[in-house]
């Protein structure tokens, strides 16, 4: 039986991972093994418990018992669930929340570079992109459109982070991801890969280039918003491509870039 308990407290110490805690707090840096998420909306959750998440507890709209929450209340039914009506929820959360459903889960170890790598030939290595909404996207393109994995140096914005994931719609469960220990590519390159600087540089090719789809294996690096990959991070690469551009534009937003870059280099055994 679902134990579902209406919000009557505010400073209920159960509700402080909604309503008190930030994305950092969450995260649990210097003890990673009790870290927590949370996962908004029902397709982000079910998709989270499909990738073997654990949940801890869930907080939901009362019109949202015998809608769309149902089918995840029957997979939770030993967790504490939390309801109100919307005002209230917002009103505790801080936010206006996503199809009226919230889930706290505890994280799973990351896996290390060479686990994550193997049997791989497309992989994405995301340069301190900090904006959890272009990370969502961008691992939502990535899943879509024929990429192995996703990698992130140091600065980038967690995948797990609350708007990264919805944003992703879930695919953060789908696609394998980890964070690099540090920028270098030397690792990345031992393992076979070619590496491709996406950058609006003179000296580039084009992402057409015959040669690139022929390349076994593939990194493929974007970088932070507004200031793109470094010049350091360029000279390491084996590659550095650009989007033709046309009518005076001179960039694309990262995550609309990685959606033309994943089409056009991506594992082709997918079936895309």
């Amino acid at each position: 039986m679902v134990n579902v308990k209406e919000i009557t407290d505010f400073l209920d110490p159960e509700l402080d991972v909604y309503a008190r805690l930030s994305e950092a707090q969450l995260l649990n840096r210097e003890f990673p093994e009790k870290g927590l998420f949370i996962a908004e909306s029902p397709k982000v959750i079910e998709r989270a418990l499909d990738a073997g998440y654990e949940p801890i507890s869930c907080v939901m709209e009362k019109r949202h018992i015998e809608g769309e929450g149902k089918r995840i209340l029957e997979r939770i039914k030993d967790v504490p669930v939390f309801c109100a009506e919307f005002d209230v929820l917002t009103q505790l959360t801080g936010f206006k929340l996503t199809r009226g459903m919230l889930c706290a889960m505890r994280r799973k170890k990351l896996p290390g570079i060479k686990e994550i790598c193997e049997n791989k030939s497309r992989i994405v290595i995301l340069d301190k992109v900090m904006n959890p909404t272009n990370v969502g996207a961008i691992i939502r393109s990535a899943a879509a459109l024929g990429m192995d994995a996703v990698l992130l140096t140091p600065g980038c914005s967690d995948p797990l982070y609350r708007r990264a994931a919805r944003v992703s719609m879930g695919t953060v469960f789908q696609i394998e991801w980890t964070f690099l220990d540090d920028d270098r590519l030397d690792e990345i390159k031992a393992l076979g890969f070619k590496t491709v600087a996406m950058a609006l540089k003179d000296n580039s090719v084009s992402i057409n280039d015959p040669k690139l789809i022929s390349e076994e294996k593939l990194a493929i690096i974007m970088g932070t918003e507004g200031d793109g990959l470094s010049d350091a991070t360029i000279s390491e690469c084996d590659y550095t491509v650009k989007i033709p551009m046309y009518h005076g534009v001179d960039s694309l937003n990262v995550a609309a870039a990685s959606a033309v870059a994943f089409y056009q280099l991506g594992n082709k055994t997918h079936g895309i």
